[in-house]
């Protein structure tokens, strides 16, 4: 089953402390998983940071339980429940949630300032109960969700732009990829057609021992099976095993098939994957802003 939202496990997290015995946090994170029956791939879902998404998740359900008194810190990493914690179980309640939480004055008084009383930095709360997404995640969510708008104005620039244009763009990324030798390696390979598309042969490594030949088609429209069979046919009259096929466009289901079914490896990226290694070797972007979101070091503090 797939991973409960952090509000959905607070109750869960609460009631296995309810015993009253210390609990450290990976052993909590060990029986969560054990009660949703987590499988092995749940439990390697990860957050672009790296992060496990249980770990987040359970993190911030533990985070908000103390932000409430429910729970309390007693050694780093190990928490407790309190005596709140154990009268509010009592009261059988079905799920706990950001707004059942706001009954408690110190939650309350933490969800509406911003400033770090007491030290310590303030995680943003999520602004109602039907927010289930922790603040890492709303982050990572935000930031697909410009890299998909980013993606979709490239393209429109590429097929707005000229057949020159579109062929630096292409030998551009592939020596930012680090194919090509050089910008004159490449392009003095590539960019031999000009139909729109380009038309080549690049150095796979920087010594010319191997090459890939490469084909370009700035269309809107689906590159069919028939489009890749003749570049499949110019890698055979070249003696070569190795092809790129770039298109601004998609690939229909039989193209995509045609290659799995043939002995060379041909490599097909359609608009959305140019775009994308666009963004990721900064070839026609540049950075708006950045932002470094950092966590507790304990290797650091273990080691004072």
């Amino acid at each position: 089953m797939p991973i409960p939202d952090y509000q959905t496990l607070m109750l869960p997290v609460l009631r296995l402390t309810e015993d009253g015995n210390e609990y450290p946090v990976a052993g909590i994170r060990s029986q969560i998983a054990i009660v949703f029956n987590l499988t092995p791939e749940d439990l390697s879902q990860k957050l672009k940071s790296g992060t496990t998404l249980l770990a987040n998740r359970v993190g911030w359900a533990i985070a908000y339980l103390s932000k409430a008194q429910l729970l309390t810190l007693t050694a780093r990493g190990v928490y407790r429940i309190t005596e709140r914690g154990a009268t509010f179980l009592k009261a059988n309640p079905p799920v706990i949630t950001a707004r059942s939480l706001r009954q408690f004055p110190e939650f309350a008084d933490f969800q509406s300032r911003g400033d770090s009383r007491d030290g310590e930095p303030q995680p943003a709360p999520p602004p109602d109960d039907n927010d289930r997404a922790t603040p890492e995640e709303r982050l990572e969510t935000s930031f697909q969700t410009l890299r998909d708008a980013l993606a979709r104005e490239l393209l429109q620039v590429l097929l707005s732009g000229t057949p020159m244009a579109f062929e630096k763009v292409v030998v551009d990324l592939i020596v930012a990829m680090g194919y090509g030798g050089s910008l004159e390696d490449a392009g003095s390979v590539v960019g031999k057609s000009g139909d729109g598309g380009i038309d080549g042969v690049i150095k796979q490594d920087k010594l010319g021992l191997d090459v890939v030949y490469v084909q370009a088609k700035r269309w809107k429209d689906v590159v069919g099976s028939p489009e890749i069979m003749k570049f499949s046919g110019s890698l055979t009259k070249r003696h070569a095993s190795k092809g790129v096929f770039i298109t601004t466009s998609y690939f229909s289901k039989d193209a995509l098939e045609y290659v799995e079914a043939i002995s060379q490896k041909i490599v097909l990226i359609d608009g959305r994957k140019l775009a994308t290694f666009m963004i990721d070797h900064n070839v026609g972007v540049a950075p708006a802003k950045s932002y470094v979101v950092k966590r507790l070091d304990q290797d650091y503090f273990e080691s004072l």
